[in-house]
């Protein structure tokens, strides 16, 4: 089966309300490729290895939470923004994005996926008075100590974190923010919970897990964001009757 793009982007828009937010990049549809979708590949970010990719299936678009055209960028389509542009182009394949809209949405987003991989139930946001709070907050089933809630992050997301302790006290009651989102660990302080996970970590983060008593997980931007677009995709293969295949391409970052 297939889609025409403009029903595909439709749908997509509709679903994760890119005008609700205010983001650093376009969200939507990037580079317009072919009219028709029967194959869409997803990753985390549109690097060239996962355009290759998606040019040996013979893909018709490329879905990824980690786009094009960043605020602040150089804007002059040069030297890799040129090399990748050019391979969609010339292989009539689409780029579609959706950054901010897809680490909030409550089902499909990075943070409610993480939250179903890692056992978390998800209670809130972290930022309570706003209904497109970027990060949640939840429950673990049993309180568990910090070294144990580090091997379980390591199992399912198959990532070593790094692990800061904010002191000798169990986790059961966490924070949590996909990516480079270690800066809100002070939005996690103040609504006192044990533990916040995000993607990255920065030297005063690890200041301020200390100071503040809380354990803080470095788990990986890319290992914490892989789940979102695979969510997406696999919606839209059942909604439109197409073909969706995620390509992880390994980051360590």
């Amino acid at each position: 089966m297939s889609v025409k793009l403009s029903e595909l982007m439709a749908y997509l828009n509709q679903r994760l309300t890119p005008e609700l937010f205010k983001d650093y990049c376009p969200n939507g549809l990037q580079v317009e490729g072919c009219e028709e979708v029967s194959l869409i590949v997803s990753g985390v970010t549109a690097s060239q290895a996962l355009i290759d990719k998606a040019i040996e299936l013979k893909a018709d678009a490329v879905l990824v939470h980690h786009g094009y055209f960043w605020k602040g960028e150089d804007s002059c389509i040069t030297r890799t923004k040129k090399k990748r542009i050019k391979a969609l182009l010339d292989n009539d394949i689409s780029l579609i994005a959706y950054h901010l809209p897809l680490d909030a949405h409550p089902d499909l987003g990075n943070n409610a996926q993480l939250a179903e991989v890692l056992g978390i139930n998800t209670t809130g946001g972290l930022e309570p008075e706003n209904p497109r709070s970027i990060g949640n907050i939840g429950e673990l089933k049993e309180a568990v100590p910090a070294e144990a809630f580090a091997k379980h992050i390591a199992i399912q997301l198959e990532r070593e974190p790094v692990l800061i302790s904010g002191g000798d006290h169990q986790i059961k009651t966490i924070a949590w923010c996909t990516g480079g989102a270690q800066g809100y660990i002070d939005k996690a302080i103040a609504l006192g919970v044990d533990a916040f996970v995000s993607g990255e970590i920065s030297e005063q983060t690890v200041h301020s897990a200390r100071e503040n008593g809380i354990h803080y997980f470095s788990a990986g931007h890319h290992a914490t964001e892989r789940y979102g677009v695979q969510a997406l995709g696999k919606e839209l293969a059942l909604q439109f009757e197409l073909k969706h295949q995620y390509i992880e391409i390994d980051n360590p970052v």
